[in-house]
């Protein structure tokens, strides 16, 4: 594992920290361990963690069912300082925008992923689940690129 790639300290946002960010945040973890601190939020916490996530991260083996979702508001009034972070990897452009509004007078790193909302977009559940599935791939191969193989690859 490239430990020289992966910053100390990495918070995964997107819309409502309920399907790509607490997906990126239970992969991080699961593939790098304790490498770095990780943690995600949402520009709104007005939903909780989607069920297709939860669903298609149990087939890796990357448990999300007890994340508890929260606002980038909420990580500040917790007493989580987005300067504490190394890297901002923002999932959606509200949440990019938001980092790098938040962040403008320090120092840190914001990356963009692109990676599709994927809520509303499929009907039926063999559609939404490979959907979600696809997502979740997305991320994995991010991660791989930017992070180097993950720990038990």
């Amino acid at each position: 594992m490239a430990e020289d790639k992966i910053p100390s300290s990495i918070l995964f946002c997107c819309d409502h920290n309920a399907i790509r960010s607490p997906m990126a945040e239970g992969m991080m973890k699961k593939f790098y361990g304790r490498a770095a601190y990780v943690q995600s939020a949402g520009v709104k916490n007005d939903m909780e963690v989607d069920g297709f996530a939860i669903a298609v991260c149990d087939e890796i083996g990357v448990p999300l069912a007890h994340h508890r979702s929260r606002s980038f508001d909420e990580m500040q009034d917790w007493g989580d300082d987005l300067g504490q972070f190394d890297l901002i990897v923002a999932l959606s452009p509200a949440s990019q925008r938001m980092a790098l509004e938040m962040t403008r007078h320090a120092h840190i790193e914001v990356e963009y992923w692109p990676i599709m909302d994927p809520s509303g977009l499929a009907e039926g559940r063999d559609a939404k689940l490979a959907l979600y599935r696809q997502v979740r791939d997305q991320i994995e191969t991010r991660m791989r690129e930017r992070f180097g193989l993950p720990k038990d690859a």
